[in-house]
This record gives structure tokens, C-alpha cells and sequence, in this order.
């Protein structure tokens, strides 16, 4: 199982996140889980729109690389074009847990997540889902990691419930 990270503040947010679904589920696998839709405000860079955010579980036979690579194409696919860091975008897909593995692929992918255990736009909707996974390198369950989460960042469900 791999869990994933779809955000977006640019464009038809919500729309985009579905279409997002919909290209993980022919090109990565089957789609197992979906959280709510979480209005998030920008981490790292500020002085943007607010983020959409959704967290879902794919069941896949591809190696997280081939996961990466499939994501980084339907963002390409969907119109990112990466200008600056954590700089607004149409769409972005990350790559959170696959399944209890540890991977260091330098400058291309590290799984679990290097930041999420910093980051309540990522936590909450992955514990809606995946509360009871456990972080490989922490030891301690997604639902544990949230609750001795410092991030203030706002984060509230959405209507956009898909």
C-alpha cells in the first residue's frame, strides 16, 4: 500500500485533485481509500492561496521509484510547472508511506516522507485514513505522530467531500 499527498491552490482546486485520482488509478494503482478534502493554509512559503489537500491509499505493484515517476508525470500531465520551492502549483503528489518501507533514493525520493511528522496538512488527512500505520523510522503510529504535532497551521475539512 502507498499513501499519497495530493495538494493544489491554483486553478479549480477540488477538480484537479479528482482528476489527479483518476490518472493515480490507471497509471498507479488501485485506489483503496480517500480522505475528506482539508483546506490548508501554505507551509514553507506563506504568501500564497490556501492549499487543498487530500490523502489517499493505492494498492499498486510498482516500486515507490516507479510510483514517483508515475506521479511526477501526471503532475506534468495536469499542468505543474515547478518554479519555485513550495511555491503555489496546480497540483502536487507525494509520495507519504509505501507500506513499512525505508527508502533513500538521493535527490530523487525518501519514504517515509522526510517532513511529515512536522506537518498537520499532511497528518490529518492521512490519520483519516490511515490513522493505525505505522511511521517505519519513529516507531509510532500516524494517529500518535498527530497528536504531539506542534504545527499551528490551520487545517479544517472541506464541502468538496469526493
Amino acid at each position: 500500500m502507498v499513501y499519497l499527498l495530493l495538494g493544489s491552490n491554483l486553478g479549480d482546486s477540488a477538480a484537479l485533485l479528482e482528476e489527479a485520482i483518476e490518472a493515480i488509478a490507471k497509471r498507479i494503482g488501485t485506489l483503496s481509500r480517500r480522505s475528506a478534502v482539508y483546506e490548508t493554509q501554505a507551509w514553507g512559503k506563506e504568501d500564497q492561496p490556501n492549499f487543498l489537500n487530500q490523502a489517499i491509499a493505492v494498492e499498486t505493484n510498482l516500486s515507490p521509484l516507479e510510483v514517483l515517476e508515475q506521479a511526477l508525470w501526471i503532475e506534468k500531465e495536469l499542468g505543474r510547472v515547478r518554479l519555485e520551492r513550495w511555491g503555489a502549483r496546480l497540483i502536487d503528489i507525494d509520495v507519504i508511506l509505501y507500506g513499512n518501507e525505508v527508502v533513500d533514493i538521493e535527490d530523487k525520493l525518501q519514504v517515509p516522507h522526510p517532513q511529515m511528522q512536522n506537518r498537520r496538512f499532511v497528518l490529518e488527512p492521512l490519520a483519516e485514513i490511515a490513522g493505525a500505520a505505522l511511521h517505519p523510522i519513529l516507531n509510532q503510529t500516524i494517529s500518535e505522530i498527530l497528536l504531539n504535532l506542534n504545527d499551528t497551521l490551520e487545517v479544517s475539512k472541506t464541502k468538496y467531500n469526493t
